[in-house]
């Protein structure tokens, strides 16, 4: 035997016992963060699976809460929707039952329903001012134009996406009160606006037609 190989085979036995006393003395401890590794990686995938699986029972049912409602069953439909808690659809399933309390009349459970939506934090930004828009549509018929402005006038700024719908619905607030040189105001910005969608200038170009002589005549 050569010089180098009785200096490898030694070198690999010094090797091969310090491997040993290193796994002595820290083989459990390696054992433990593997099988901690393990069990995170299953626990993480049986995680995901049954968040999934709450999120299609959630969404199995808001359809077919969606469906009653639609089928004219509001009653029925309003419990379901109620029952679902799901942090991905329960926001939707209270802007449908607000939906199912206006389309029935209760204007006031309707508002409050809307309003309970708009301070919940926990639910989407853009559902929260969904929820404030359609508080105020739904007012539109009755309240004062002080309490409509007081809910929309947050959204009348440049590059805000709801301001269209917010002084549409301010414009008609103030037609109804017979504010009229008002309501001219909110469709000249709706129509100066560049960025007003198409359908909605339409509605302003018409409302500002019937506006022109009421305009004049005071």
């Amino acid at each position: 035997m050569s010089d180098e190989s009785l200096f490898r085979e030694v070198d690999e036995e010094v090797r091969q016992e310090q491997l040993k006393k290193l796994w002595a003395r820290f083989g459990n401890l390696i054992i433990g963060v593997c099988l901690l590794a393990i069990l995170g990686v299953g626990g993480y995938q049986g995680w995901k699976y049954w968040q999934n699986r709450q999120a299609q029972a959630a969404g199995d049912a808001y359809f077919a809460a969606a469906e009653l409602a639609a089928t004219g069953k509001a009653e029925e439909a309003a419990k379901q929707f109620d029952g679902i808690t799901h942090a991905g659809f329960n926001g939707l399933a209270q802007m449908r039952e607000a939906a199912l309390l206006a389309s029935q009349g209760k204007t006031a459970e309707a508002v409050a329903a809307y309003d309970a939506l708009a301070a919940n934090a926990a639910i989407d930004p853009t559902l929260q001012d969904l929820a404030k828009i359609r508080a105020a549509v739904v007012l539109a018929d009755t309240a004062s134009f002080a309490d409509i402005e007081a809910r929309l006038k947050p959204f009348d700024a440049a590059g805000n996406p709801w301001r269209h719908v917010a002084r549409e619905v301010m414009a008609s607030v103030q037609y109804r009160l017979k504010d009229y040189a008002g309501a001219d105001k909110q469709v000249q910005a709706i129509l100066g606006d560049p960025e007003t969608p198409a359908s909605l200038r339409q509605r302003a170009m018409m409302m500002g037609q019937l506006l022109q002589p009421l305009v004049a005549a005071k």
